[in-house]
């Protein structure tokens, strides 16, 4: 059963460096000056922030052993962070999403050196580069259209190397073990995206550590059907809340259509899954047969699009299925939640209305067009979302 709390996974996140910080004495966090607006800030209560210079009574807790180093320089930051990961010391770095950009030639470089270090015998084992990427292109609705971007993912993506893994935890239980996966990660760059606002709660523990371990991703069965007609398929947070809401507003209208429901928790060069395990061909065969696709990705469609084309062409290379991939479209604006997803076409109802044409049912388009017009109305006259839409239930 799904979980109908709502749980923030940038708060996960926070307590499980919070706990790492005391089991480990020589972890640090680096950060630009956003560790309490990003909800980490539970590592607030074991360290405080790095400072050698005098203080003054209004100065945030800050002294000379803090562990939490905040300066906003991402560029600084990230070579603090690999001169203490070359250390041999754990350490990670958090961003908002669309300035991880900024050093995005920092970690190519990095990349790069792993790739050369493992045949050099002398060098150790170094700990992972882990970036938490939070502040993400779909609640950056405030900040307006300079602090959307999810470039970053795409880049690495497209990078032939098998040091890069980018991990989409889908909730708070997921969180945990990609955290875990991350601090055990040796000589890779792993990026990992999540938002800071509550999300509903789709796994257990045991189910998230499953899904890392066996190719990063598995089928929601509670919102599954055997032999579907069509197969969703989502990374991201976001991205898999709208999708399963899909799913629920298809149900509701026809009960008979035949729906699965596969999330993505982890992709890597050409592949779904992390470059240790990635997700055979077999599994991704017995997940989407020779059914329609249709997916909502976080970041830019045309990423998650070359992935599942490629197992699609290799698998089944005579099949002609559609594969219909939504995601950030580079159509930012100061607007609500549900708007930002409505103008990049990444919305439940976008998705159904997908499922809807393909099911020669125009009158169900034509509903869901309807509430999506009503929603832009709404939001551009109070400035919030409609409430069939901000208290929709799964």
């Amino acid at each position: 059963m799904v979980n109908q709390l709502l749980k923030s996974s940038a708060q996960t996140f926070g307590d499980l460096l919070r706990d790492q910080m005391v089991k480990d004495p020589h972890f640090y966090l680096f950060s630009p000056d956003e560790t309490t607006s990003n909800k980490l800030d539970a590592v607030f209560q074991v360290s405080s922030r790095t400072w050698n210079l005098p203080t003054r009574e209004w100065d945030l807790p800050e002294s000379t052993n803090g562990r939490i180093v905040e300066l906003l320089s991402e560029n600084v930051l990230f070579s603090c962070l690999v001169g203490h990961l070359m250390n041999c010391e754990q350490g990670m770095m958090t961003s908002y999403e669309a300035f991880f950009a900024v050093i995005t030639s920092q970690i190519l470089q990095q990349i790069k050196f792993f790739e050369q270090s493992i045949h050099v015998h002398w060098r150790p084992e170094y700990p992972a580069v882990n970036l938490l990427s939070t502040s993400t292109c779909w609640r950056q609705d405030h900040n307006g259209f300079s602090h959307q971007s999810p470039i970053l993912i795409s880049t690495l993506l497209n990078l032939p190397s098998n040091r890069v893994n980018c991990l989409f935890p889908v909730d708070s239980s997921a969180a945990s073990s990609t955290f875990q996966f991350m601090l055990n990660s040796q000589n890779v760059v792993n990026l990992t995206t999540f938002n800071k606002t509550p999300e509903p709660q789709w796994l257990d523990v045991i189910q998230a550590q499953n899904q890392l371990s066996n190719g990063g991703a598995s089928v929601f069965e509670f919102a599954s059907d055997s032999d579907p007609d069509f197969v969703l398929a989502a990374a991201g947070d976001i991205a898999s809340r709208e999708a399963l809401f899909a799913i629920a507003i298809l149900k509701q209208d026809l009960p008979t259509l035949r729906l699965r429901f596969v999330n993505i928790g982890a992709l890597s060069y050409n592949a779904i899954g992390t470059t240790q395990r990635k997700l055979p061909f077999a599994t991704f065969d017995s997940y989407f047969k020779d059914k329609p696709i249709i997916a909502n990705f976080h970041g830019y469609p045309q990423t998650l699009q070359h992935i599942l084309g490629h197992y699609s062409q290799i698998l089944r290379p005579s099949l002609k299925r559609p594969i219909i991939v939504h995601g950030f479209s580079d159509r930012g604006s100061t607007t609500t939640p549900f708007e930002m997803l409505s103008l990049n076409q990444a919305s439940r109802y976008h998705l159904a209305i997908d499922i809807a044409k393909l099911a020669q049912r125009s009158d169900l388009v034509a509903k869901y067009q309807k509430v999506l017009a009503e929603n832009t109305i709404h939001a551009r006259q109070t400035g919030l979302d409609l409430p069939e839409i901000t208290d929709f239930k799964f």
